[in-house]
């Protein structure tokens, strides 16, 4: 097992990526500390779960303190719809204390006790819609992803010589609860779904199974000479 002996705090661990990584993180042998804001959520996880409000610094640096992990991994986020013009002043906020500081926060609360025990693993989830593809109508969430992009490296070229590897992983379309709202809310779900299919050069959205797999290599130790990197998984979209 990939990750026997690591200890995993995950947030958004509920549904979608974030839960197909804990799964995938417990049957490879890791402690999984499990997060989500609906803790109702987590049910059925082999792990240890708690509610966490991720945009609530002084519980999410308790949390992941008292975790003390080896593995972190950033997965809370929310995917804001509309072009500049569109854009609010509260969904800026919004994106940017989710998608952006949630991580900021988190990442300083684990880093230090990730020293002392001679190293860890961060793994931020950020998007192939930021500063890796220009996506129509997503200004506030391609900015912040691209934040998260941006703060990844910064973090990892900082500690890698005190043994810290920090990588993002930037999904293309993913199959999730998010998706079907998102896609629901288009007014057309039948034809919005066949548009984000056919903009995927493989011509079908991804799983979230498929994104674990990846945090499952960047979080063991097989990924030992892998840090700073934005890994791009998205079906060819970036490649088009």
């Amino acid at each position: 097992m990939r990750l026997q002996g690591k200890r995993a705090f995950i947030t958004a661990a509920g549904q979608g990526i974030g839960r197909a990584i804990a799964e995938g993180y417990a049957r490879e042998g890791a402690t999984v500390v499990a997060t989500d804001l609906k803790a109702e959520l987590l049910q059925g996880l082999n792990a240890e779960c708690h509610a966490l409000d991720v945009t609530d610094r002084a519980a999410v640096c308790a949390a992941i303190e008292a975790a003390a992990p080896d593995i972190l991994v950033n997965c809370a986020g929310f995917v804001h719809a509309g072009a500049l013009l569109d854009a609010q002043e509260a969904e800026f906020d919004f994106a940017m204390a989710l998608n952006v500081k949630s991580q900021f926060h988190a990442m300083h609360a684990a880093l230090p006790g990730m020293i002392a025990r001679g190293g860890g693993a961060i793994v931020n989830i950020a998007s192939v819609a930021s500063s890796i593809v220009a996506a129509p109508n997503r200004c506030i969430y391609g900015m912040s992803k691209a934040a998260v992009i941006g703060l990844t490296k910064s973090v990892a070229v900082d500690y890698v010589k005190q043994g810290i590897r920090v990588n993002c992983i930037c999904p293309g379309t993913v199959d999730s609860p998010s998706l079907h709202d998102r896609l629901r809310a288009m007014g057309d779900y039948d034809e919005a779904r066949r548009a984000f299919e056919a903009r995927q050069p493989m011509g079908r959205i991804g799983t979230a199974e498929e994104i674990a797999h990846l945090a499952i290599y960047l979080g063991s130790d097989e990924s030992a000479f892998t840090t700073g990197q934005a890994h791009v998984i998205d079906g060819g979209w970036a490649a088009a």
